[in-house]
C-alpha cells in the first residue's frame, strides 16, 4: 500500500497540527473516507467530531482528556478521539504529545461492545494505525522523518511505500 502523511489545513492551528493519511488507490485521506462512510447515519456525530478537530487545532491543542488511550500497544501512540457520552462512532488516530495528531478511520462502536476487536471494520482500522504507527517510527529511527523545530509538524520523507519498506 502506498500512502503519504498529509496535513489537514482546515483543522490544524496555532496550538496543534492535524495530519490524516492519503491512500494512493483510494486518492482520498482515512479521514475522507471516515466522513463518507458515517454522513448518512451519523451526520450530527460527525459535526461533533469536526468541531472538537478545529478545537484541538486552533485553541486548546491535542490535550490528554480529549483521547481514549489503550487502543494500540504501549508507546505506538494509537489512541481513539474521546466521544460524547452518547456517541456511537469511534476515530482512531496516533498522537505525539499535545501538538500532532494523525486521523485515521473508524466506524459504528454500539456502546453495549467491549472491544473493537468484537468489529471487523474497527479491528481493521485500528491494526492499520498500528501499522503506520510502527512504519513511521522506524522513518524517525532512520533519521528520514524528524519534527520540525517547534514540534508542529513533521518533515523528511512523508511517502510511504510498504513493499519498498519490507
Amino acid at each position: 500500500m502506498k500512502y503519504k502523511l498529509v496535513k489537514l489545513n482546515k483543522f490544524s492551528g496555532h496550538q496543534a497540527s492535524i495530519y490524516s493519511i492519503f491512500i494512493e488507490d483510494e486518492q482520498k485521506t482515512l479521514f475522507d473516507r471516515f466522513l463518507e462512510e458515517n454522513k448518512n447515519l451519523f451526520l450530527s456525530e460527525l459535526k461533533d467530531i469536526t468541531a472538537r478537530l478545529n478545537t484541538i487545532g486552533h485553541y486548546t491543542g491535542a490535550r490528554e482528556k480529549f483521547f481514549r488511550f489503550k487502543e494500540g500497544i504501549p508507546g505506538d501512540g494509537v489512541c481513539a478521539l474521546f466521544d460524547v457520552p452518547d456517541s456511537n462512532l469511534r476515530l482512531y488516530c496516533i498522537r505525539y504529545g499535545s501538538l500532532i495528531v494523525i486521523l485515521g478511520g473508524g466506524g459504528y462502536k454500539p456502546k453495549g461492545m467491549a472491544s473493537f476487536q468484537e468489529n471487523t471494520k474497527l479491528q481493521d482500522e485500528n491494526y492499520l494505525l498500528r501499522q503506520i504507527s510502527s512504519d513511521i517510527k522506524r522513518r524517525m529511527a532512520d533519521d528520514e522523518i524528524s519534527f520540525t523545530d517547534d514540534y508542529m509538524d513533521f518533515e523528511g520523507n512523508l511517502i510511504f511505500n510498504d513493499e519498498e519498506d519490507e
